[in-house]
Parts: C-alpha cells; structure tokens; sequence
C-alpha cells in the first residue's frame, strides 16, 4: 500500500511540476488562435458594428462604431499576440474577457452564432478558459514568468 501512495504522489508531483509550464500555454495557445483569427477577420472585412451597435452594453452602446471596431480588432489581434508569447496575460485576459461579454451579449445571444442553437456555448467557454490565465497568469513558459523572475532579483 506504501508503495501505490509514495507511486501516486510521485506522479502528481512530476505532472504538477510539467503543468506548470505546459498547462497554462495550452490555454494561451489555444485563445489565441480563435481570438487572432476573429481580429483578422475584421481587420480584413467591412464594419458591421453600426448594425449591433444598440445591442452593446453601456458604456460600449455610446462608442462611436468605428472606435468599436477599431478597438475589437486591436483587443484581439494584441491579444493574441501577448498570450502566445505570454506578455501581459492578466491585462489581455481581463481585456478579452470584457471584449467576449460584449460580443456575447451584442452577437452570440440568441442569434445561434458559433456551436450550438443559443449562441451561449462558445463565447461561455472562452470565458471559463481565460479565468486560469487571469488568476494565475501565465505559466512559466512565459515572459511575464522571465520578466517575473528578472525584476525580482
């Protein structure tokens, strides 16, 4: 019995150790490439905001479309450039986390945009994605875990 447990805690130490370093890059890697691929999109296609624009909580309702536009593409093509190199996770995190609720409520709901027939599903699992990242940061496969270590020395 000895051995299963000192063999279980062995193992769980080594994958915590590995997850410290791959796990939150997944998740970067992954968000990034969806948000980078819907900042293209934008960045290369007309400006369909005027449209939705009353569906926009406040105070992103009273942004004119273009500085809407403008700020929705930026948000993800940065975006997701800083996670994929793990640069300011916390702050891009937070920052797609808002950008994905606006576009949930203007876009995903009740439209049946993206997965399922309500529109709730995918823009829901971005979010519950990002709540590692924004928590606990980047992992150590990162620059901010560099920079980290860097200015505390």
């Amino acid at each position: 019995m000895t051995a299963t447990i000192n063999l279980y805690f062995t193992l769980t130490g080594w994958l915590e150790r590995v997850g410290a370093w791959l796990a939150p890059l997944g998740l970067r890697l992954l968000l990034a490439w969806e948000f980078w691929e819907s900042g293209v999109e934008k960045f290369r296609g007309e400006n369909w905001f005027a449209d939705i624009q009353s569906q926009f909580p406040f105070p992103f309702s009273i942004l004119p479309a273009d500085l809407s536009w403008f700020l929705a593409t930026w948000s993800e093509l940065l975006g997701a450039v800083a996670l994929v190199v793990g640069l300011g996770t916390r702050f891009f995190s937070a920052s797609l986390i808002i950008l994905t609720v606006v576009a949930w409520m203007a876009v995903h709901a009740g439209n049946g945009y993206n997965v399922c027939d309500n529109g709730y599903k995918l823009p829901l699992i971005y979010l519950v994605l990002f709540v590692p990242l924004l928590l606990n940061g980047a992992g150590k496969l990162s620059l901010d875990h560099w920079i980290s270590r860097r200015i505390r020395r």
